[in-house]
């Protein structure tokens, strides 16, 4: 059971992919609300909630006294996840960050290949960048799917190390190849918002007279999918 109250639409979402008695690490956490949620809803048994900057830590202090949960969530103030192996986590969610940012985080951390830990990715940006790395590096998708709050789109990510290398084509790493087979509610809506950045950029290249093939190419990959 999860604690849906404390938290907007796309961290619900988020919440159903962290398993059940997992010790989750909650990177860039903010106000903790995540932790604190899958605690109080006895989903997982314990969390360590980490964040860059001062700022949340402070936030995610305060939320964390007044659930009275200090000897069940811990705070680090770290950067990505530097200092959250002595946690031993089992589940890490990295939340409302950019796939670039992401992959970085991860980069630097190569102890989530080992002890089949689960990460849980939300990209606010270049889904197909974190996509493609987590291919590269081993990591299996095991899981994912399409949440919107506020009119945006967000895609979650729950992937496993395997070492298995999956092979992507270029609208599977923007949609997700899960997404596809599915056929999520809000597939649709994700590829049309592609199909018009695609678009965009095309008429502003032929513009510039220069070769737009590559975009449109991909367009019509995307139309395919759908």
């Amino acid at each position: 059971m999860i604690e849906t109250t404390l938290l907007s639409p796309r961290l619900a979402h988020a919440a159903t992919f962290i398993r059940e008695g997992a010790f989750l690490a909650d990177v860039g956490t903010d106000h903790a609300y995540l932790p604190i949620a899958l605690f109080l809803g006895g989903h997982i048994r314990g969390a360590v909630a980490s964040d860059v900057n001062r700022g949340p830590i402070e936030r995610a202090e305060e939320n964390i006294k007044k659930y009275s949960l200090e000897n069940k969530i811990s705070l680090c103030h770290c950067d990505g996840l530097c200092g959250i192996e002595r946690f031993s986590p089992t589940d890490i969610s990295i939340l409302g960050m950019g796939g670039e940012l992401i992959v970085k985080i991860l980069s630097a951390a190569p102890w989530t290949k080992s002890g089949g830990i689960r990460l849980c990715l939300q990209p606010m940006t270049h889904a197909e960048i974190l996509r493609a790395y987590l291919s590269a590096e081993g990591y299996t998708i095991v899981d994912e799917s399409i949440a919107v709050e506020d009119d945006k789109i967000y895609q979650l990510i729950a992937a496993e190390y395997t070492g298995a290398h999956d092979i992507y084509t270029d609208a599977e790493l923007l949609l997700g190849k899960i997404n596809i087979r599915r056929k999520a509610p809000e597939l649709t809506r994700l590829a049309e918002h592609h199909i018009a950045v695609l678009t965009r950029r095309v008429g502003g290249k032929t513009s510039a007279g220069a070769s737009a093939d590559d975009e449109q190419r991909l367009i019509d990959e995307i139309k395919k999918v759908l």
